[in-house]
């Protein structure tokens, strides 16, 4: 079997399961602890970037639901709601991303605005500067931005 390292760069897929058979083992000694806080990080970074992505799309489709009241879809419903759906399931696995909530909403805003004015054909100076909802209204599938009724 090649170094750890070299298994890393060669089969990531036998790596890490050749780490966690080390770690199960009790043999601590023998991992390789730099990959692996390294690759610990990664995962953390993924679920932010998770977190963020579906937070790009939601936005993004609120914006439209604003902005053009006149080309609302069940589509567009049906993605507020799924991305709701994950964004909670998301928070609800990591409880400790809803810390990074705020900052991920301010991260993701400049990317939904450019996708809603890509989307729609209104100028990206056309949407606020920075994003005009809540936390709570982003997840509250009662909230329909410019539609009292729902």
């Amino acid at each position: 079997m090649p170094a750890t390292s070299d298994l890393y760069h060669q089969d990531y897929h036998a790596w890490i399961a050749g780490q966690a058979a080390l770690l199960r083992q009790g043999r601590t000694h023998e991992i390789d602890p730099e990959l692996l806080a390294e690759e610990l990080e990664a995962m953390g970074r993924r679920e932010r970037n998770e977190l963020v992505s579906r937070l790009i799309i939601l936005i993004a489709h609120l914006l439209k639901w604003q902005y053009q009241p006149e080309h609302r879809t069940s589509s567009w419903r049906g993605s507020i709601v799924e991305q709701r759906v994950q964004v909670s399931r998301e928070l609800r696995l990591s409880p400790s991303l809803k810390a990074f909530l705020a900052d991920a909403i301010n991260e993701s805003y400049p990317d939904a605005r450019h996708i809603a004015s890509q989307e729609t054909g209104i100028r990206a100076a056309g949407f606020p500067a920075d994003c005009p909802y809540r936390d709570s209204d982003i997840l509250n599938e009662s909230y329909w931005p410019g539609d009292s009724r729902g």
